[in-house]
């Protein structure tokens, strides 16, 4: 009898991912909420703009220190709970936030939301392929994502009503509110797995432990992989890092978000309104008008890029490297002219962006992929951990080299030319560390029966299923 439980009905299954997801929308509404209120913050603590940026660098700091505490937590406990600690001490730090008056009180707030922040997002991922046949989960995953990122618009929108209407702390203890209550929602409707099929337990356990380590998921589900569903095992084993930092396959999920992440990150929490205000003479209206664009590309891109996943599991690689490529090139076509460059050129430029963190994502189905799904919460930990260091590294490197250049600012074009050209450090460190995974995750995966075909023969079954009117190979 197989050790894995069949999937439960759709409807069942899109309750439990829809409550963990407003969990994280909340989350990511309380991660933003500072940056609407950048002006109210200076004034609240008296304190200068450098001192209000350091609240994005503990924000970040504090998001990705987290990351593995809370894998590991997840695969011991599971995502329901983690899920509902995270939202009360979320909610927390929000209520301090609104009473203190202090910088050092308020970074201790920021804290708090960071540490809630970070339990959010992988519990949610976490939960997709227990939950869902292994088609679906791309398409899912990046879903998460583009439904996460309306946090953005709650804090945009009705929480800078409140702010502007009733002051700071009635707009910061509404965001409190929000953290409990979705704490309560989260333990009514969120399940780690569906419940267990009757009479499977003992061979479950017994099938379980004599398949270890190479009990993973199915790799593939699209047309050079028959399709195979993701069912969540039927008893947990202890979590163990050492065993996860092992596995080539988490190492390409980490190197993955690593690369492709950053660049976004980098634009659009620090420096990119600075650069098309600054440097490329644009209106905060139009650098405004480009935020909104990169959002809406993302609502495009993340389900495209699903779907190739899930039908070309074998060249998800070839996703991230693709995506790569088009944001350097236009970073590149950006950067090297001496002048200010057309609104077309940074559209490409946002899109670009937006495709490279959309790209990100891939790197969980990397790490889905690769390890047991007892083990999952700690490489999905891992993998997001990557794309937030590296984000922090570009972050500081920017504004490092324009401190250099010009120490007293009023920064200039010529000024951020320089200082993004510095995103080449991450970018080829990012590119050797996925080169090299790539290969060893490939050996591995060679070791367990998977081969990736050769190019020529992927694209020739795929032509021969579309002749026999099949859209996979039986």
């Amino acid at each position: 009898m197989s050790p894995l439980r069949e999937p439960a009905p759709s409807w069942l299954a899109f309750t439990v991912w829809g409550a963990a997801l407003a969990a994280y929308v909340v989350a990511v509404t309380g991660r933003t909420s500072l940056g609407v209120a950048g002006l109210q913050a200076a004034d609240r603590f008296e304190i200068s703009a450098a001192s209000l940026s350091m609240f994005v660098v503990v924000q970040l700091a504090v998001y990705a220190a987290a990351q593995i505490p809370v894998g590991i937590l997840l695969d011991k406990v599971g995502s329901r709970r983690v899920l509902v600690v995270g939202a009360v001490v979320l909610a927390a730090g929000q209520l301090l936030l609104a009473l203190v008056g202090t910088l050092p009180l308020a970074l201790v707030a920021r804290v708090l939301v960071g540490v809630g922040d970070a339990t959010a997002f992988i519990s949610v991922l976490r939960l997709v392929p227990a939950w869902f046949p292994a088609q679906r989960v791309p398409v899912l995953t990046q879903m998460t994502g583009i439904v996460g990122a309306t946090g953005q618009i709650i804090s945009a929108v009705p929480f800078m009503a409140v702010l502007l209407g009733h002051g700071w702390t009635p707009a910061f203890v509404s965001l409190a509110g929000l953290g409990v209550f979705m704490a309560g929602v989260a333990a009514l409707l969120v399940r780690d797995r569906p419940a267990a099929v009757p009479g499977t337990t003992r061979t479950a356990v017994a099938d379980v432990d004599a398949q270890g380590d190479d009990a993973v998921q199915p790799v593939g589900t699209g047309a050079e992989v028959p399709p195979s569903r993701v069912r969540a095992p039927a008893v947990k084993k202890k979590a163990s890092l050492s065993k996860v930092v092992r596995e080539p396959g988490a190492w390409l999920g980490f190197f993955t978000h690593f690369l492709t992440l950053f660049p976004t990150n980098t634009f659009i929490l620090l420096w990119g309104v600075p650069f098309l205000t600054a440097g490329q003479g644009l209106s905060a209206g139009a650098a405004s008008a480009l935020l909104t664009i990169s959002a809406l590309a993302g609502i495009v891109l993340g389900p495209v890029s699903g779907v190739l996943q899930s039908r070309h599991p074998m060249r998800r690689s070839w996703l991230v490297i693709g995506a790569f490529g088009f944001v350097v090139v236009a970073w590149v076509s950006v950067l090297v002219p001496s002048t200010p460059r057309p609104m077309w050129q940074l559209v490409v430029l946002v899109i670009a962006l937006t495709a490279s963190a959309t790209a990100s994502n891939i790197g969980f189905d990397f790490a889905r992929t690769s390890v047991p799904a007892d083990r999952l919460g700690t490489a999905t930990g891992m993998v997001n951990v990557g794309g937030f260091v590296a984000s922090l590294l570009s972050i500081f490197l920017v504004g490092l080299v324009l401190d250099l250049v010009r120490p007293g600012g009023g920064y200039v074009l010529d000024d951020f030319r320089l200082a993004f050209s510095a995103q080449a450090v991450p970018w080829v460190a990012g590119l050797i560390g996925l080169l090299a995974a790539r290969r060893a995750t490939r050996r591995r995966m060679a070791e367990r029966g998977v081969v990736v075909p050769p190019v020529r023969e992927a694209i020739a079954r795929m032509l021969g299923a579309r002749g026999d009117g099949s859209r996979r190979e039986p």
